[in-house]
């Protein structure tokens, strides 16, 4: 047994053991199922996925070069700790980033996948109030995805994606304290710019729904970690 969690995700179509075994990893680790600082081993990795070692080796080597696992010697693993100037960094680049995203996926938004986020937003509201960590994380993020992803020449997500993975251990653990986000949803100032194809109120929302709520919160534990 192992003490800690790998959420279940089924393999995609004509996925090897390798690459079902980094995916599984990187969601866990971009969900915010492995917190800051958790202590792993290719043995545990290993039992935990039912694997042999070698997928979980070659899985680990792709999450070290996207900073999402440290391997530290001696065949320790660890998922890295949050610093305040590591924090300001990639939540200012979330800001640009998304932003830009955004900004060019607008021209593609159509009522029907506006439709599509507000019931997206509604089942959020639903996680919110059942403490669903899990689903209101995957969630989130698909709200995210779906919008971005509309520009039919969009290169960013991988980028993106990046920034989340290395956020997704110490944002899960601010948002434990869930009532420290649940004080403005900017989902909904997000949907009312999209429905008036207003490009900056979307902007404005967008970068009010980055930096208010888990945002707010962990720079105050950082803060008080000090």
């Amino acid at each position: 047994m192992t003490d800690f969690p790998l959420p279940e995700i089924p393999p995609a179509e004509g996925m090897t053991t390798q690459e079902h075994a980094y995916a599984r990893l990187r969601n866990a680790v971009m969900v915010g199922a492995l917190k800051p600082g958790t202590a792993l081993t290719f043995r545990g990795l290993a039992q935990a996925l039912g694997l042999s070692p070698t997928p979980i080796r070659e899985a680990v080597r792709r999450l070290s070069t996207e900073k999402a696992i440290e391997v530290l010697g001696n065949r320790r693993l660890r998922v890295p700790q949050m610093t305040p100037g590591r924090f300001e960094e990639l939540v200012e680049l979330r800001v640009l980033l998304e932003t830009h995203a955004a900004g060019r996926a607008l021209p593609y938004l159509s009522e029907v996948v506006i439709d599509r986020l507000t019931a997206l937003d509604d089942r959020m509201d639903a996680a919110i109030a059942a403490h669903d960590l899990d689903a209101l994380t995957r969630m989130n993020q698909e709200f995210h995805k779906t919008l971005y992803a509309l520009h039919p020449d969009q290169a960013t997500i991988p980028l993106i994606e990046s920034i989340w993975l290395q956020l997704g251990p110490f944002q899960r653990q601010v948002i434990e304290d869930i009532a420290a986000i649940t004080m403005v949803d900017h989902h909904k100032e997000m949907l009312a710019a999209m429905r008036a194809r207003d490009a900056a109120a979307l902007r404005v929302a967008l970068e009010r729904d980055i930096h208010d709520g888990s945002i707010r919160a962990g720079r105050a534990m950082l803060a008080t970690a000090r």
